[in-house]
C-alpha cells in the first residue's frame, strides 16, 4: 500500500494555521519570520530566541540564542560565541542562514526530568473511519548542554509518565496532562483538516515550562517514531504502526 498521507514542510505556514485557532493559539511562542526588524524586536521583549530553518526537521542547525550583559550569546550545538552588538548578531545570522528562509521563536525554558530538560511529542493519528485519536504520548529528553532534544541530537526518547514523574508532577497530575495534550493533538488534527485535506498523521512537539504551561513549538506532519521501537516497552510504537499501516507506513 502507498503512503498516502498530506505533509506540509514549511514551520511558517503551520504556525499560521495554529494562530488562526482560538483555543489553539494561546500555545504557540510568539514567531516571527527571520529579519532584522524582528531580531530587534524579539530581543526587545525577549531574553532568550531561538533560530531555526522554516522547512527543517530532527532539530538540525537550530540556534539558542540570549541576550547577556556583554551583548549576545549564541550556542549551536555545543559551541558558545558571542557578539557584541545586534547588528553583529544579525550580519552572522544572515550567513549561517545562507539565503534559505529562518524563523524567530519565543524562547521557552523547558522543564526538567531529573535535571535534563524535555519536551512531549504528542502522536496524532487519523483511522480510517476518518477520526482524529492521539494514539501515544512520549517524551524527549536532551542532553544539559545541547541546544535540540531530538534523538538526531543526542536526545533520548522516554517514557512519559516516567519523565513526568521524574520532573516532581504526580500521578493524578500526570493523568490529567494527558488528557489536555491528547485532546490538544485531536484539536490540531480537525483544525489543520480544514486548511488542507489529506492528513493522517502528525507529531506535535509541546514543551512544558517550569509553571507547567504547555507550548506548541511546531507540528510535524511526517513525524519520526521509530526510536520507540529500541524501547523496552515496544506498546507505544505498536499502537502507532497500528494505524500507520492503515495509510501505508510501516516503519
Amino acid at each position: 500500500m502507498k503512503y498516502t498521507s498530506a505533509s506540509i514542510k514549511s514551520k511558517w505556514v503551520k504556525t499560521n494555521w495554529i494562530l488562526k485557532h482560538p483555543d489553539l493559539r494561546k500555545h504557540v511562542p510568539q514567531t516571527l519570520l527571520f529579519n532584522k526588524k524582528n531580531l530587534i524586536s524579539m530581543f526587545a521583549s525577549y531574553s532568550t530566541v531561538y533560530f531555526k530553518p522554516t522547512g527543517g526537521s530532527g532539530g538540525f542547525n537550530v540556534i539558542r540564542m540570549k541576550r547577556i550583559k556583554k551583548g549576545y550569546q549564541i550556542q549551536v550545538n555545543t559551541v558558545k560565541s558571542t557578539y557584541e552588538s545586534i547588528d553583529r548578531l544579525y550580519d552572522k545570522l544572515c550567513r549561517y542562514a545562507s539565503n534559505k528562509s529562518y524563523l524567530l521563536q519565543k524562547g521557552i525554558k523547558l522543564a526538567s526530568t531529573n535535571s535534563k530538560p524535555f519536551d512531549i511529542r504528542v502522536m496524532v493519528q487519523k483511522t480510517n473511519k476518518g477520526a482524529w485519536i492521539s494514539s501515544s504520548i512520549f517524551t524527549k529528553i536532551g542532553k544539559k548542554e545541547k541546544v535540540a532534544t531530538n534523538y538526531n541530537q543526542g536526545g533520548k526518547i522516554g517514557y512519559f509518565y516516567e519523565t513526568m514523574s521524574g520532573a516532581g508532577y504526580h500521578k493524578d497530575e500526570i493523568q490529567r496532562m494527558e488528557t489536555k495534550l491528547k485532546k490538544m493533538g485531536v484539536t490540531v488534527g480537525n483544525h489543520f483538516d480544514r486548511q488542507i485535506k489529506g492528513f493522517r498523521e502528525l507529531g506535535l512537539d509541546v514543551a512544558l515550562d517550569p509553571k507547567g504551561e504547555s507550548w506548541i513549538l511546531e507540528v510535524n506532519t511526517r513525524p519520526q517514531f521509530y526510536p520507540l521501537k529500541m524501547m523496552k516497552d515496544k506498546k507505544a510504537y505498536q499502537q502507532i504502526i497500528s494505524y500507520a499501516k492503515q495509510y501505508g507506513r510501516y516503519k
